[in-house]
Formats: structure tokens, sequence, C-alpha cells
């Protein structure tokens, strides 16, 4: 297995999760990270995906601040005109959004709604990258043509090829490694579209931690191309 390079998680996520009812405690991830070196990465709020996105960025913004971590805001889809607010409210803070978190799954909002267009077409133009969860397939046709960057969190390795063939056309799209534990996802990401379209992401501790970090070491790829997805492809699309 290679030596672990830096890594910066993508999939950060504190709070409570309403829909299985468990718990992600700032000190939980600091206890996975600190057992499998990971460093850091961008945080968003769960309180702020599913009833509260104001105070639960304000949650996410400080305990990015308190962590050394990144603030990954998240907006309501199911309230368009909130999320211009809250856009603005974020826009016009000491510091710009070095990401946007966007749930649509969980939000229970179709990307042909009107809502769903509108919102990431007022992040795109702003250019700050988008962090979206939910079926590829499905999200990522709406995303087209906008010019975004975006990292889909929840690629699956059964549907790595649509990942691709939407990668080929959108310079832009990046996917979390989460999911990509299947043989050889990794490598056919990398060779198809290139490893700087690998995002390393946990989901800490939603998710088994040790297998997605596992995978990646254990991966053919180059020593260069794991530190590319371990923590450089996340650096880059967080850069202004």
């Amino acid at each position: 297995m290679t030596e672990a390079p830096l890594l910066l998680d993508c999939d950060i996520v504190v709070g409570h999760d309403v829909t299985t009812g468990r718990w992600s405690r700032p000190e939980r991830v600091r206890e996975v990270f600190a057992g499998t070196g990971i460093s850091g990465g961008v945080v968003a709020s769960l309180r702020a995906v599913h009833f509260d996105v104001p105070s639960g960025n304000d949650e996410a913004r400080e305990v990015a601040e308190g962590n050394g971590w990144t603030s990954c805001p998240v907006l309501d889809l199911r309230d368009p005109l909130g999320a211009e607010r809250e856009l603005d409210r974020l826009l016009g803070g000491p510091d710009r959004p070095a990401g946007i978190r966007l749930a649509p799954t969980a939000q229970a909002v179709e990307p042909s709604y009107p809502s769903f267009g509108h919102v990431t077409r007022l992040v795109a133009e702003a250019g700050i990258p988008l962090f979206v969860e939910g079926d590829v397939r499905v999200i990522g046709p709406a995303l087209r043509g906008l010019g975004a960057r975006v990292v889909f969190l929840d690629t699956h390795f059964y549907y790595l090829g649509d990942f691709v063939l939407l990668a080929r056309a959108e310079a832009g799209f990046h996917t979390s490694t989460r999911m990509l534990t299947g043989p050889d996802a990794l490598e056919i990401v990398a060779a198809e579209v290139g490893a700087d379209r690998l995002v390393f992401g946990t989901r800490t501790p939603f998710h088994e931690t040790y297998s997605v970090l596992g995978r990646l070491l254990s991966s053919k790829l180059t020593p260069a191309e794991i530190a590319q997805a371990g923590s450089q492809s996340l650096t880059k699309l967080l850069e202004p």
C-alpha cells in the first residue's frame, strides 16, 4: 500500500441526520481523521440541509474555524427566494464561500424543477464550486452547459460510465471517491478523464472511511495521481 499523501476530505458533514437519527459530531470526525491521517477538508451542516439554513451555515463556519477546516454552506433548493437571500448574505460576509453544497434528494427537489436550475445558475455565475449530493445520472445532465465546477458526492461504481460520459463533455465535473471502491473504478476515471477529476471524500462518520482510504492507497494509480486525488484536486477547486 502506498504511503499516505496529504489527505483532504470533500465531504464532511456535522449535525443530526433526521432521516436516520444518527449524529455526526465534530469530535467523532476528528477522532476518525486522527486515525486515518486525514488533515481536514470542507464541512457542511445537516441542520442547513434539513431545516434551518442560516443558523446551520453559521454552525458549519464555527466548526470549520474551530478545527482548521473549510466551511461549505448549504442552500435550500425548496426555497429559491430564500436561497437568493442566503447567497447574498454569504457573498456579503467577510469570507467568500469556498463552495456551496446542494442536497436535492434530501430536500425532495428534482433537477427539472425551476428552483434547481435557478439556484445552480446563481452559484455557477458567482464562480463558486458546487458539492452536490444525489444520483449523478439524474443530477449531472441538469448541470451541463453552465460552466460550473461540480463535485458529485454520491457517484456510485455502478454509474461510473455515466459520470465519465458527463465529464468528457464538462471540464468542471469531478467525482468524490467515496463510493468508487469497486474494481478499477478510480483507475477508470483517471484513464478516461484524468486523476484531477477525482476528489477524496469519505462522509465520516456515516460511511466507511477506512475502506475509502484503503482503496485509494492500494489503487494502481501512480503516487502523483494518488496525491492529486488525495488533496490537490480539492485544493484547486477551492481556489478563488
